[in-house]
């Protein structure tokens, strides 16, 4: 029998890429997991069963709460996992697990949610705003320094991407094409509401890049209520934006998050998603998203106005400004009705888990029978 290795950036908390994990512990149930970093109880019961090797950053001081500090070690962690022994690698990676070291003759498929953002597309929202003046010295240097190690590294044999928008990012990154196998969502944690509540969500970590001050801004001058759930470094700075007019729920539990879908007016999605998992949830609860229309939310969702494949989904602004956001919200309230909660349901069931499953499965499979037969 085939020795499988799973390799995961790091295990910090359910997102979307440990969605995707999940499905993968499911499918090679006796997979060894290799990580960067693991903060127990912090992942799904079927990930936390798993066989977990962690990297030296498990044990660097603080490591739990700060392991992004320690970004310029990660390319030395990843490539000091040891999986001797291993005939298929299957890495999830969105930083630096694509770059694992693979046994001699084994194979190696790299799921990829993103070429590594903090220094390819995104670098000016992680390194340019808010950051102290060394910070802005070194970076430049860095990610240089990191993009020439992130395309020297490259031990993958197959790309998959999560969605037609990282695929390209992946042949513009890395000269490689890819196969398209779009991001899980579990349809099953999501009920239909009743009918609309009185406020607005946002579920996302508070990364600058996110873009969840356009949400706070528009909020504020529509003086909607807007609850906001999630957590991150950019926290503090959004509080302050917000102050008085938005409910900071932090991360609440599956259940809760499910509860919120199912009673808010519409999601607001103002960042640019590889894929973007929220709106899909929102529309598995049978709510509709406000999204800034660019990215993995183009292949995912259907918009106001254009009838020709379905029912709508979604009202897109091409902007991102508060200008912009606030006449989507406008928009969407003069046209509310005619979001259907069934079709918004049946939209995210063509993502469903069951789904990426059945392809992820089915690829692997093929992957492996022509790796062995060449």
């Amino acid at each position: 029998m085939l020795r499988v290795a799973l390799v995961h950036d790091w295990l910090t908390g359910m997102r979307g890429g440990e969605r995707c994990l999940e499905v993968l512990c499911e499918l090679f149930p006796e997979a060894t997991l290799f990580t960067l970093l693991h903060v127990p109880g912090s992942v799904s019961p079927v990930i936390e069963r798993r066989q977990i090797v962690t990297s030296l950053v498990q044990h660097l001081p603080w490591a739990a709460t700060r392991y992004r500090h320690y970004l310029p070690l990660f390319p030395l962690a990843v490539r000091q996992l040891d999986l001797s022994g291993h005939d298929v690698v299957i890495s999830l990676s969105h930083c630096v697990a694509k770059a694992v070291r693979v046994p001699p003759g084994a194979l190696h498929i790299c799921h990829c949610f993103t070429p590594m953002r903090y220094v390819w597309d995104l670098y000016d929202d992680y390194f340019r705003r808010d950051r102290g003046f060394l910070t802005r010295l070194a970076m430049p240097a860095l990610a240089a320094g990191l993009r020439a190690w992130d395309r020297r590294t490259e031990t993958v044999h197959r790309f998959v991407a999560n969605s037609h928008h990282v695929a390209e990012r992946i042949r513009r990154c890395y000269g490689r094409e890819s196969h398209v196998i779009h991001s899980p969502v579990d349809t099953r944690r999501f009920r239909v509401g009743q009918g609309r509540g009185d406020y607005y969500l946002v579920v996302s970590a508070l990364a600058p890049y996110k873009r969840v001050d356009l949400a706070v801004a528009a909020a504020r001058r529509l003086e909607r209520r807007l609850l906001v759930v999630g957590t991150g470094q950019d926290t503090a700075r959004l509080r302050r934006l917000g102050e008085g007019t938005v409910e900071w729920l932090g991360w609440r539990s599956d259940e809760e998050v499910a509860d919120l879908y199912a009673g808010c007016r519409a999601l607001l999605f103002p960042g640019v998603e590889d894929f973007g998992i929220a709106p899909l949830e929102a529309a598995a609860a049978g709510r509709p998203t406000i999204a800034f229309g660019l990215g993995g939310v183009l292949e995912t969702m259907r918009p106001l106005g254009d009838d020709a494949e379905g029912p709508p989904t979604a009202v897109f602004f091409h902007e991102q400004t508060v200008d912009a956001l606030v006449e989507a919200m406008l928009r969407f309230e003069a046209a509310e009705a005619g979001f259907d909660p069934a079709a918004l349901r049946a939209r995210a069931e063509v993502f469903d888990r069951a789904v990426f499953a059945q392809e992820i499965a089915a690829y692997v499979d093929g992957a492996v029978r022509e790796h062995w037969r060449c």
